[in-house]
């Protein structure tokens, strides 16, 4: 159970019960972040950003969760005065997309990784792949 506890400077913080404030799980912040630009429908500062996840997270960490985000090629940014606008790069499904083809990337045998990966696939998303596939292999209507 999480209980809210006011902690140093009127932070508020999830705290498990035995007073300890719960660690967000890995690439967790990313998502909200993420998330949060996508709801902006366009440029976003880092200020917009963290009042949009409730101030929980202070403005160095936000800056710090973009910064990330930039380098891995998820977010652009675009300078706003003194300050940059952050959009992302691409929509969930793309960024998605973008970490598959790090992983393979990142294998030396692609054709073992790729056919362990299409083995795997339940009936349903077998189907789907080859549909896609068919429809990237099929010539434009001209």
């Amino acid at each position: 159970m999480s209980l809210r506890k006011t902690i140093g400077g009127g932070r508020r913080r999830a705290v498990t019960d035995d007073r300890r404030p719960r660690r967000r799980g890995q690439g967790e912040l990313e998502a909200l972040v993420l998330s949060a630009l996508r709801e902006a429908g366009g440029p976003a500062t880092a200020g917009w950003v963290q009042e949009r996840l409730g101030g929980d997270l202070a403005y160095t960490t936000v800056i710090t969760i973009l910064t990330r985000l930039l380098e891995k090629g998820a977010v652009s940014r675009e300078r706003a005065g003194r300050s940059f606008a952050w959009t992302p790069a691409a929509d969930q499904a793309g960024l998605a997309a973008r970490k598959m083809r790090k992983v393979l990337d990142a294998e030396s045998d692609r054709e073992a990784v790729l056919a362990s990966f299409v083995t795997g696939l339940d009936p349903d998303d077998e189907r789907l792949l080859r549909e896609v596939l068919g429809h990237a292999r099929a010539p434009e209507d001209g």
